[in-house]
């Protein structure tokens, strides 16, 4: 114990400065965790901002919760996504138009062929000759771009510009 004694006295001076460095040390080490502590409470009240009486436990599992309920809707988008999708390629996509005169005396371009088509090219031709004693219209199939009922040259050049997306020109 008088070795201690003797220790201290001798080198009173650098234990006090040492002493005094840790001190100071501890006091920045303390300013530091004291600010970083606070900033985890703005983290946490931000977190749970307007929720009293939750714990962070129930915050997450809610969270969780949430989650699965918005995948659930996603994949329900996602199967309805897929039928509206499925049923517009089977709905009128493409259309072709032209205007003629089926004959020759006639003027003013009244008769016409419309092609309406799918995605897959099928769907119906639509025709009117106008004439000047009466006017007829009919329809054809077209399946695959072509009809197993003879086509004339303004049906088909209506069914190539629906194909070709060239839509409404006339002759």
């Amino acid at each position: 114990m008088e070795w201690l004694r003797y220790y201290i006295s001798v080198y009173s001076a650098e234990i006090f400065i040492g002493l005094a460095i840790w001190l100071i040390g501890l006091f920045i080490i303390t300013i530091i965790q004291g600010t970083k502590i606070k900033k985890v409470r703005e983290r946490y009240s931000s977190l749970v901002r307007g929720m009293n009486g939750i714990d962070i436990e129930g915050l997450i599992i809610k969270a969780n919760g949430d989650i699965m309920d918005i995948k659930r809707d996603l994949s329900l988008i996602d199967q309805n996504l897929s039928q509206i999708e499925t049923k517009l390629t089977f709905a009128i996509q493409k259309i072709g138009f032209i205007r003629y005169n089926a004959f020759n005396d006639i003027g003013s371009e009244l008769s016409f062929s419309i092609a309406l088509l799918d995605q897959y090219q099928n769907g119906f031709i639509l025709t009117s000759i106008f004439g000047r004693e009466s006017s007829v219209s009919y329809a054809k199939p077209i399946r695959n771009g072509e009809s197993n009922i003879p086509l004339s040259a303004e049906e088909l050049i209506a069914i190539d510009r629906a194909i070709k997306g060239e839509g409404i020109q006339n002759a």
